[in-house]
This record gives C-alpha cells, structure tokens and sequence, in this order.
C-alpha cells in the first residue's frame, strides 16, 4: 500500500497583539523542511502597527488588516485561531466564516497554549540542566547531522579547539578535524560515520591528532547514533576522550614489564646455565665413577686369572686337570672382555656426534651375525635361542654397525636377564607390515622381568638397575638413540618375574631398484604381516 500522508491544514491568526507575536516566534518555520502539516499562512488586525502584524510581515506571512479577507479562496484557510478576547469578534467570524473554514476561539487555544508554556518552561529549565551538566564534562560531545554537519558541542571542545560556538555551529565536521590533523583525505576514511549507519550499532576507535603544537594525541572517539520512529539516523553523539595521558602511563607500565621479563628472563637463563654445568659436572663425575668400576672390576679380575696362569706355568706342574682349569679362566677372561668392550663401544657411542653411513640391509642376516658373535655368552649362561624370521622380509637401510650395537646390547641384556634361570629362552621374531611399511623385530626373554615403575625410566641416561660394576647406564640409551637416527620405534613389554619383550620398528627400504631383487614397492607381499 502506498504511504498515506497527512493533508496540511493552513492556519490564520485573527489579532495581532503580543501573543501573536509570542506564537509566530515559537511557531513558524519551513514548514517543507520540517515536514509540518499545520503551517500559519496568514495575520488579520485592523492595527498594521501591532506586533504581531510587524513579526508576520517580517516572515513574509499574508497580512490583512480585515479578517473578511481570509474567507478568500486562494488562500485555502482551513483553520481560523482568534487571538483576541473579545466576544463580538468570535460571534462575527461564527457568523460570516465559510462552512468549510473551522474557527478555535481565545480562550480554548489559551488554555492550551498556557499549557504548553508551561511545559516550554519545565523543558527549558531541564534543557539547562542538561547544558550545565553537557559543558561540565570535560569530554568532547558533538551533535552530527547524517550530512555531518554540526548543530551543538560543549564548552570543552570549543575551549580545546579554541573555535567560537558561532564560527563552529553549521560547519562539516571533517572540515573541522581535517583542519585540525592537516589532512582532510585521513579524516574522511577514518570517519565511524558510515560504519554505524552500515551496522546499525555504536562504534568506539581510536585516533592519532596532532594538537596546536604537532604534538601527537591519543583520542578515544565513540559515537552513538539517535534514532527516529521511521528506524532513520537523525542525530550522531559523539564523545571524544583525550587518552594521552593514559596512553603514556600504558605504555611506560608496558615497557617497565617488558624490562623486567628481560631482566627475569636473563637472571633465568644465568641460572639454568649455571644448573646445567653443574648437571653436567654432576652427570661427568657419576659417569667417571660407574666407568671406573665398569671396567676396573674386569680388568683387575682378568689380571688376577693372568697372574693365576702364569703362577701355575711357572710351577711346572701342568697336568689334565689345570687345562681344565685354564680353559674355565680363559672363559672368564673372554667374558670380562666382553663386558668391557661393551662398556667402551657404548660410551664411544654416547658420545658420537658424526652422521651415521647408510646400507642397505638385511635383518635377517644381521641378526644372525650378532647371535653368532653372541653365541658363547648364551652358551656359557646356558640360554637357548628360537629363531622365527620372516623368509622373504624386505631390506631396510641403516648402518650395520649401529644396529648391530643395538642386537647385542638387548641380546646382552637378555642374558643377564636369564642368569639365575636353568635354562632360559630367547626368541627373536622377524615381520613386515605392508599398512605400516615397517620391519618388526622382537626380542622375547623368559628372565627376571621389569618393574612398571622403571619401564618409564629404561631409556634415560645412566639408568641402571645392576649392582655397581655391572653397569653405567648406557646401554639402552645408546639403542635409543640409534633407533631414533633410523626413524623407527623401540618400545617394552613386561610381566615382573614372567619375562620381557624389546619390539623394535624400521621403516622399509623404498623404492628399492632390480639389483637388490625388490620392485619399486612391496606389493608383492600380499599378507599385511609376514
């Protein structure tokens, strides 16, 4: 439906005297501009010299010293307000007025209109309340128009920026600002103005000025839109906060913070350099003793048996019995060796920072080399080893001395493990998983087992549970490491008293070319597990 608007009712005034003049200035207006439907077109008093006739003159309003005149037609009177009391005036107009004119008589507009100066008189004293408090405020306030013009500001902003209220009232607000900051181009595009009217809501920024002296100004700009009935913006509220001041103290609270985490951070890293040389001088000094007893037990047990063969010879009294004897001391010998051969190559491999070098590798074959290189360790304790490999497991690449370091070190372990048993059991399984593209070897002991509060621990750095001289603490460290250099996995498995499992993980060797008797992939195995 199309919108129904109001259809105007054009107004006269019969009396020219004092309240004529007091309703002309408290009443008239474009009435076009402010969408009025109640305009007053004309003034009729036989005295042209009253000052009701002198101010509708000066509005340019129709001015008739005979009231008759108002009856005309042309000039479409709707309304007549008599302004004077006297009654013969109201009975003539009753009488004489067209039917279509409608007459309102003194008396009744008075008491409407004492009505309404009285509350023009509460609305004038709440307007100079509200000025009062608006001009206290040290804040910046602003009245915009949706044009951005300004129609009202407080005493504040005209004494910060030194402008009279009467050079400053009707002026474009960025023509204000952009006098203020020096560039009209920055002041339009910073402008909230349109962002508000785009998202309907209030809008709070910050801006940089410069003020009468280039100094830079923080200003906390927030603007509040006044709405009207037909949901249109007809004012903007805007608020300025000078935050200089504020900004300052921020930004010297934040660099006194900043100072004082670079101080902590310092002092921190000063102490944790301080703990870590001393962990290490700590770590240096547990290591040098372990190192000591590791090896000078078997080095002084070996000495002991040499001292004990060589006595022997010297008495000349070798018989069937002391070859017998000197075999078992020659397997002591060749024990302690080991044990300190082992003790050396995991330092050396603690220690070791160069790159590995790459083969490609058979585990299979590997793991049965360390079990040969083993094979009197596991005699002499008396340990039988169960074999299950995968036939035609893919190679993998890696170094073949560290991997296998890492063979006999949980072969090793293994043993000892199943010293006090009569006859223990390893088994060593081989598999390859085409979903994981991994070798599996897995290293099943029927020993002493672990406790599940130092499986966790197994893998730290001179961890051990072996009595002093048995062990620095290193072996498995070492392993870990190794593995981690060849992107597998090494995990634990045990039950205390019923055994342990080692399970380690290396990837496939890809991509591996006809020499070596692989395709591209491994496709070929069509089992997940071998």
């Amino acid at each position: 439906m199309p919108d129904q608007h109001p259809s105007l009712i054009n107004i006269a005034l019969v009396g020219g005297g004092a309240l004529c003049k007091d309703i002309l200035e408290k009443t008239t207006f474009d009435y076009q501009q402010e969408n009025a439907i109640a305009p007053i077109l004309a003034v009729a008093d036989p005295d042209p010299a009253t000052p009701g006739m002198m101010a509708a003159k000066k509005l340019g309003l129709l001015t008739f010293q005979d009231y008759h005149e108002l009856y005309n037609k042309r000039y479409n009177i709707h309304l007549i307000i008599i302004l004077t009391p006297e009654q013969k005036v109201l009975e003539e107009i009753l009488n004489t007025r067209p039917i279509h004119i409608r007459i309102l008589s003194y008396h009744v507009f008075k008491v409407f209109w004492d009505a309404i100066g009285l509350e023009e008189r509460k609305l004038k004293i709440r307007t100079e309340e509200m000025e009062t408090i608006l001009n206290g405020i040290q804040d910046f306030i602003l009245v915009i128009t949706p044009d951005k013009k300004i129609v009202d500001v407080n005493e504040a902003f005209l004494r910060q920026m030194r402008y009279s209220r009467e050079k400053l009232i009707g002026r474009k607000c960025y023509e204000v600002f952009s006098k203020i900051k020096h560039q009209e181009k920055s002041c339009k595009s910073l402008c909230p103005l349109s962002n508000i009217i785009r998202d309907k809501k209030p809008s709070q920024m910050v801006l940089n000025q410069l003020d009468h002296h280039e100094n830079p100004r923080y200003i906390e700009v927030t603007i509040y839109p006044i709405w009207e009935k037909d949901g249109k913006i007809m004012r903007f509220i805007e608020i300025s906060r000078d935050i200089t001041k504020r900004r300052i103290e921020e930004e010297e609270i934040t660099h006194r913070l900043e100072q004082m985490v670079e101080d902590r951070t310092r002092e921190l890293k000063e102490t944790h350099t301080k703990l870590l040389h001393q962990d290490k001088m700590a770590s240096l000094g547990k290591l040098a003793a372990s190192v000591v007893h590791e090896i000078n037990n078997p080095v002084a047990g070996i000495l002991n048996l040499t001292l004990l063969i060589k006595r022997i010879i010297n008495e000349g009294m070798i018989d069937e019995t002391e070859i017998d004897l000197f075999k078992k001391y020659l397997d002591l010998m060749e024990t302690e060796t080991r044990r300190t051969s082992r003790t050396i190559s995991n330092l050396l491999s603690f220690s070791r920072q160069s790159k590995i070098e790459l083969d490609i590798l058979d585990i299979n074959h590997l793991i049965e080399k360390t079990i040969i290189l083993n094979s009197n360790l596991l005699k002499i304790n008396r340990i039988s080893v169960i074999k299950s490999f995968c036939p035609d497991i893919p190679k993998i690449t890696g170094s073949e001395d560290q991997l296998q370091q890492v063979f006999m070190n949980i072969i090793s372990n293994a043993a000892e493990a199943m010293e006090s048993n009569a006859s223990g059991v390893l088994r060593i399984e081989t598999m390859y998983s085409s979903i994981k593209g991994a070798v599996t070897i897995s290293f099943h002991d029927t020993g002493v087992g672990i406790p599940d509060e130092n499986i966790p621990k197994l893998f730290e750095p001179f961890f051990t549970t072996k009595k002093i001289g048995k062990g620095v603490g290193l072996g498995l460290s070492v392993v870990y490491g190794i593995i981690q250099e060849h992107r597998g996995m090494i995990s634990v498995e045990s039950v205390a008293g019923k055994g342990t499992t080692f399970i380690v993980e290396l990837p496939a060797a890809p991509s591996i070319n006809t020499q070596t008797g692989y395709g591209d992939s491994y496709e070929q195995y069509k089992d997940p597990y071998c």
